[in-house]
């Protein structure tokens, strides 16, 4: 359980445990300014960086003393503005680790552990403080040396609401007007009232002139005749043309599923879960796509791709290789980090009734080394439609036909139309195709006969 001793005694036992080599034993107030470059020196802070960190050091001594002191309105407010802070960063100085986390790790912790679950991640909870706190005790960016005894008992599964992600130009358009307000509150304060003009409302049309009293013997019936409405004439209704019957629904087939060659530029630990990789892939997207984002190494369009795969392929096999990937599943956030596709890889089939334990072994599968990033991978026989731009998850299109991903005799993936009903009644298709690019390769896995591919 975590104590509740006093937050800067607990920072000073953090520090010399896990950095003994950036505070000295006989310390009484860590130098927490000059202490990141100690504790991280791979990590370089530009300017702005330094004092963003300076100024969010003083934030946590302010909350600190507001604790001590049962400043309960001070307190909130700092935890809320620490909460929508790091709604969409993994640090506080985004993703670049500093003692600006443990200084906050060590008050919040204490904090944290007393929290019931709504305070926690409800509708109104410190979803991103309880995130922080649970990846500062336990990533392996900080390693800090605390027993599992003292670690704060976070459930990762026990979600109560789901906040809204946070929009980065809205959030960059709220910074700037809380930048305006401080230098000019007066101006801010007179651009949100409305100016208010007592006795006016909305513009009317002048009204027509009144008409005189009486018309001249002459003209009189003229102005009379002028005056009566003109009757309008019918219009003649139009026979409706029966509307044309909808042309009959293709059959459901694999080819909805966008599959192509992806090739891996890099790939790295995710810094928040142990059992996933971080990918950085070229599947052939055009620049400005939806949900990719521009390698600054080497100027390619990629998608970011997490894959549960730590432990089951070495990370030095998901470098600088050719993978296929499935590019239409919907995005998901997986421990912080937005995924944008995924990986496919051929696994043990399980019997019946036999539970699934993750255990391995795990093999990739492999296009043709000289296929091209973005080549289209479809199933032999199965090429009759176009990938849907991204799969409706309530179509479940996805889960219909991966049971029919598997793996021959020959080693080549291929589907299965047995295994999938949809798939079994339709005529001229193969009963099973395999998986080929577009020029004609077939995608291979190592060794893994009878597999099941996902």
């Amino acid at each position: 359980m975590a104590t509740a001793s006093a937050p800067q005694s607990s920072l000073l036992s953090l520090l010399y445990r896990a950095y003994p080599q950036a505070v000295a034993a006989n310390a009484t107030e860590p130098d927490l300014v000059h202490a990141t470059p100690k504790i991280f020196p791979q990590v370089t802070l530009s300017t702005a960086e330094e004092a963003d960190l300076k100024q969010w050091i003083g934030t946590i001594s302010g909350l600190k003393n507001a604790l001590v002191n049962n400043e309960t309105e001070v307190a909130g407010k700092i935890l809320a503005q620490l909460n929508t802070h790091l709604a969409g960063r993994t640090t506080l100085l985004g993703v670049k680790p500093s003692v600006g986390d443990v200084a906050a790790y060590a008050v919040l912790a204490p904090l944290v552990e007393k929290w019931t679950p709504e305070e926690r991640t409800g509708e109104k909870g410190y979803h991103h403080i309880v995130r922080h706190t649970d990846f500062v005790q336990n990533g392996k960016l900080f390693a800090l040396q605390i027993p599992e005894e003292e670690k704060v008992r976070i459930d990762l599964d026990d979600i109560r609401f789901v906040p809204k992600p946070v929009d980065p130009k809205e959030e960059k358009e709220r910074k700037k007007r809380e930048k305006a307000a401080a230098q000019n509150p007066d101006a801010a304060k007179a651009a949100d009232e409305k100016p208010l003009v007592v006795g006016q409302g909305k513009p009317t049309t002048p009204a027509a002139p009144a008409a005189a009293p009486a018309a001249t013997a002459a003209g009189g019936e003229a102005a009379a005749a002028a005056a009566a409405p003109k009757e309008k004439k019918k219009k003649e209704k139009k026979e409706k043309q029966p509307k044309p019957a909808p042309a009959p629904a293709a059959p459901p087939s694999p080819s909805l599923i966008d599959l192509r060659v992806g090739h891996i530029l890099r790939a790295i630990n995710h810094p928040n879960a142990d059992s996933l990789y971080v990918s950085t892939i070229d599947c052939g997207d055009a620049p400005g796509s939806d949900n990719t984002s521009v390698d600054e190494e080497t100027g390619k369009t990629v998608r970011t791709v997490c894959s549960g795969l730590n432990g089951l392929v070495p990370l030095a096999e998901m470098q600088g290789r050719k993978v296929v990937v499935v590019c239409n599943l919907k995005p998901v956030t997986m421990r912080g980090i937005k995924s944008a596709a995924m990986v496919l890889a051929a696994s043990p089939r399980l019997a019946e009734g036999e539970e699934d334990t993750h255990a391995g072994p795990v093999e990739l599968v492999s296009p043709p080394a000289d296929a091209p990033a973005g080549e289209r991978v479809a199933f032999d026989g199965w090429t009759d439609g176009e990938p849907e731009k991204v799969l409706n998850p309530k179509k479940k299109v996805w889960e219909t036909f991966q049971p029919g991903f598997t793996t021959t005799d020959a080693l080549e993936v291929a589907f299965d139309a047995a295994a999938v009903p949809v798939a079994q009644s339709q005529e001229g298709k193969p009963t099973v195709g395999k998986l080929l690019t577009r020029s004609g390769g077939v995608c291979l896995v190592k060794s893994l006969k009878g597999a099941t591919v996902r």
